[in-house]
């Protein structure tokens, strides 16, 4: 019996070495040697302050910022220690609710605005961490926030545009704004 057990148990431990020690060390270290913003983080500094991650969504519920996109995760949003979304399919009445809701608010902070709401502002997305909207979005709030800033629609817009990420690789996914970095930079402005 010992003889069957010995070369499994060396094998398991080997490769429990290997797989559970050694490769993340290695990839760990590789990582802070080339990369070393990104694999802290790709955390925002302002004055030493650092504002949040470039990849990790922010509550902004301040109608002077742009809001984005709705998170699900628990015990509060943007949790990344919780990333997940609602799994509320399309007929449950909560993500109805839900989305009236986020609508209404939308609405409230806007009143004048009587353009559709794009679908990213109500909905949440798959990890609940989205730090990016649609330049639909983008565009749909840019006039609420130059009036509540005292700025020109035109300024607004070109930080759209200044913010505004093309398709990946040219032809992956959609044009996108990173909702923080707009944000920063409107605070930048004043």
């Amino acid at each position: 019996m010992f003889k069957i057990l010995r070369p499994a148990l060396v094998v398991l431990l080997l490769l429990a070495g290997v797989t559970g020690l050694l490769y993340p060390l290695v990839v760990t270290g590789l990582a802070q040697l080339f990369f070393p913003r990104q694999a802290n983080g790709s955390m925002i500094e302002r004055g030493g302050v650092v504002q949040g991650s470039e990849w990790i969504g922010q509550p902004f519920s301040d109608p002077r910022y742009f809001w984005g996109r709705p998170s699900a995760t628990g015990p509060f949003a943007y949790n990344a220690a919780a990333s997940s979304g609602s799994n509320l399919g399309p007929s449950n009445p909560a993500l109805e609710q839900a989305v009236k809701e986020r609508v209404q608010a939308l609405q409230a902070a806007d009143p004048g605005n009587t353009q559709p709401v794009p679908v990213d502002l109500v909905t949440a997305s798959a990890s609940g961490l989205d730090p990016h909207i649609s330049v639909a979005a983008a565009l749909y709030q840019a006039g609420r926030v130059a009036r509540l800033r005292g700025l020109s629609e035109a300024q607004v817009l070109d930080l759209v545009a200044q913010y505004t990420s093309g398709r990946q690789l040219g032809f992956l996914g959609e044009p996108r704004v990173n909702v923080l970095l707009l944000n920063l930079a409107l605070d930048g402005l004043q």
